[in-house]
């Protein structure tokens, strides 16, 4: 779809002429995030957490390249080369190696609020089923790398995770343990598996940015959702994604941004813990092993199966685990109500406020001790995660009545009957003040 105001691409200066001429790639760049690529003229704050979750990428990529020159893979001095040598010795390496330990955190906590978004909106629906999926492999990988960037400190912390997060590969009958020993190179975490993690780990942010070229790739095809959920029509729904989205996006990055660089200047360990200042000991088991933070909800569903029945209960614990994230690849079959926005869903809307809280509830409990109180309140919030996806929502999307939904995105911004009543050109002047003010 053409609009009059998308521009082609026209280099002015001979330079860039040249460069155009033999490699088009500002071109391409132009038209997938400039001028020339029009975006729904209603998109809320909630859609600054895409460009912000490939801000903490780069920052992660950037900060991880540098800690890597310094960083020592072996059991005898990867814990002085973290503690020692970049805190102290390198310069600024204190500020590398807290940027890159909350980055970590910041990114998750985006890539959550973003998957959130595309839950709530239905950006998991028709014609975009593939981006959803995409992210959701962008999410598994960013697992994986975070899982084995917290072995690499060689803290008690960091041991014995890797020993229980490696142990649940054990709870598959006859190819569990071959594929634990083949991951960790042995039958306990050591220098094998820690040279393994490291390789891994610098390598996998690498593949993420590659599928995340993918995501927006898939994205650009269908174009991007908005909170209402309706279809573009015509040029009165949609801005150019330059200035009027990058200038709604720079200053909220930079409002992050500085939350980001209080939390690494002022509470650089808040989000840690203190176990990992401890250098690994085999010998020793932490009173309380836990993952990162970002780990708890899924810790917390593989401990609410405490009963062997038929399986052994670990295994239960295992495959509930995955199959937490593995449902969300079908979102688009379970959920089948022609309408994606949950603005107009109100009884959907109410049970995604349950789900939330639900997994609030499973993220206390994946961090807390384990008690009889805290086993009972995982198992109920488990019951009910999967209660949501896979009996509730169904459910909703088939006896559920909607609201009615406005005529085009146009309208939901300019109230109606201005949106038909006035000329063209008046149309794109409000609607860009409306764009930015939401």
């Amino acid at each position: 779809m053409s609009f009059s105001w998308a521009k082609p691409y026209e280099p002015k200066h001979p330079v860039m002429r040249w460069i155009d001429e033999r490699l088009p790639l500002p071109r391409v760049v132009y038209g997938a995030i400039g001028g020339g690529y029009p975006v729904p003229r209603n998109l809320n704050y909630f859609w600054n957490f895409g460009v912000l979750a490939g801000l903490f990428l780069t920052i992660q990529i950037i900060t991880g390249i540098v800690l890597a020159m310094h960083y020592t893979a072996s059991t005898d001095g990867a814990f002085n080369s973290v503690n020692q040598l970049i805190m102290r010795d390198v310069n600024a390496g204190w500020l590398l190696r807290y940027a890159h330990m909350n980055g970590a955190s910041f990114f998750f906590l985006v890539t959550y609020i973003h998957i959130f978004r595309g839950l709530y909106y239905g950006s998991y629906k028709a014609p975009r089923e593939l981006v959803w999926m995409l992210g959701l492999v962008i999410y598994l990988l960013m697992m994986a790398t975070g899982f084995m960037g917290y072995v690499l400190p060689w803290g008690q912390m960091s041991y014995w995770g890797a020993q229980v997060i490696t142990g649940f590969f054990s709870a598959f009958p006859l190819v569990g343990e071959p594929i634990r020993i083949w991951l960790l190179g042995g039958y306990a975490p050591d220098q094998a598996a820690l040279t393994r993690f490291f390789s891994l780990h610098y390598l996998l942010p690498f593949v993420i940015a590659g599928v995340v070229i993918l995501h927006i790739w898939a994205l650009h095809i269908p174009g991007s959702s908005n909170p209402t959920g309706v279809d573009v029509k015509d040029e009165r729904d949609t801005l150019p994604f330059h200035p009027f989205y990058t200038a709604k996006d720079g200053w909220f990055a930079a409002v992050v941004l500085l939350v980001y660089a209080l939390v690494t200047y002022y509470a650089p360990n808040y989000l840690g813990h203190p176990d990992n200042y401890i250098p690994a000991n085999p010998l020793a088991t932490p009173a309380h092993i836990v993952p990162e933070w970002y780990f708890w909800p899924f810790y917390a569903i593989l401990r609410s199966f405490t009963v062997d029945f038929i399986l052994p209960a670990k295994l239960w614990g295992v495959l509930a685990m995955f199959a937490s994230i593995l449902l969300l690849f079908f979102l688009s079959w379970l959920d089948k109500s022609p309408v994606r926005s949950g603005s107009y869903r109100p009884v959907f809307k109410r049970f995604f406020v349950l789900l939330v809280i639900d997994v609030l509830i499973l993220g206390y409990v994946g961090g807390a001790p384990i008690t009889p109180l805290n086993v009972a309140l995982g198992q109920a919030a488990a019951a009910y995660y999967f209660l949501h996806f896979l009996v509730i929502l169904p459910l909703v999307s088939k006896f559920e009545t909607t609201l009615p939904l406005p005529s085009s995105i146009s309208e939901s911004v300019l109230h109606g009957e201005e949106a038909e009543a006035a000329p063209l050109g008046q149309n794109k002047k409000r609607g860009g003040a409306a764009a930015v003010v939401q």
